[in-house]
């Protein structure tokens, strides 16, 4: 029971990050109809600034701050560097052009940081907790938590501001929005920034728990994006069922299995829900988008 217990919330742990990265695809998509495939490397952007600039000194509050202002620039420079020039391109181009980007985001990091992973201490006392003979980390819970807020705090946005009320009418259709005067430029550079914001939070909250690398946003994008999928694109609630689903399965098939099935199954999830259910369990047609 302990070893279950200790599995499952590893599993909330991961499932939380995915579940953030997947938002950050969701969100994108939703006002655009484009998968951001440079989605992973605005969370490994955020655990390196996390990571460099709390190797100099710099108190937390600075270091998250700083760090999730330069996931966002990262995003909105994205949008207004390549994306907006290309806006009249199919949708197939402008995916192609964000794989594009995530190369050239990967190669400026590993310029500017190395290839050697960057350490980041604790934001928590490493007391570990215990709870029903399980131990639990406190970091962990801190993952949780912040995963939380943020979920509440984007969806408060979509359905209480005048933006996330305009990011909603567009994602329900893009040419009766432009019709009523929204300004689907902005939207769009919104979307991107505010989506690099939550990845860019990931990598901040999860680079305790990791080292810090120039290359793992490539692999935490691609679970985000089968998270995504999973619960749906055009969904928040699919997002985040999404991504506690795979993060759950990874951590059971990998204590009870073998650890080198780990990265296996969110493909393996891909696969079967783009068979089975391309559209995702929460598609728009069962339930309101963002």
């Amino acid at each position: 029971m302990e070893n279950f217990l200790e599995f499952f919330f590893s599993g909330l742990v991961n499932g939380a990050i995915y579940a953030l990265i997947a938002l950050g695809f969701m969100i994108i998509y939703s006002a655009t109809g484009v998968i951001n495939f440079a989605q992973g490397e605005f969370v490994m952007l955020g655990a390196m600034f996390t990571a460099w600039l709390s190797g100099r000194g710099w108190p937390l509050p600075l270091v998250v701050g700083a760090a999730l202002v330069g996931a966002t620039l990262a995003g909105i420079l994205t949008e207004r560097l390549t994306i907006r020039p290309a806006r009249t391109a199919s949708p197939l181009i402008l995916i192609i052009i964000t794989i594009g980007v995530s190369i050239l985001i990967k190669g400026l990091a590993m310029f500017t940081w190395g290839k050697d992973p960057l350490p980041v201490n604790p934001f928590l006392p490493s007391e570990p907790v215990h709870f029903l003979g399980a131990t639990l980390s406190p970091q962990g819970l801190l993952v949780l938590v912040v995963s939380a807020l943020a979920f509440l705090a984007t969806e408060s946005f979509f359905r209480f501001t005048l933006w996330g009320k305009a990011m909603r009418a567009c994602a329900y259709n893009r040419f009766g929005a432009r019709v009523l005067g929204i300004n689907l430029s902005r939207l769009t550079c919104l979307a991107f920034g505010l989506s690099a914001a939550l990845s860019g939070l990931a990598g901040i909250i999860i680079s305790p728990l990791t080292f810090a690398s120039y290359d793992m946003g490539t692999m935490l994008g691609l679970k985000g994006f089968s998270a995504a999928v999973f619960g749906g694109l055009g969904s928040a609630t699919g997002a985040l069922v999404g991504g506690f689903s795979l993060g759950i399965l990874e951590a059971l098939a990998s204590g009870y299995i073998s650890s080198a099935y780990k990265d296996a199954v969110a493909f393996l999830l891909l696969l079967i829900v783009l068979f089975l259910k391309p559209e995702g369990l929460f598609s728009p047609e069962k339930v309101e988008k963002l």
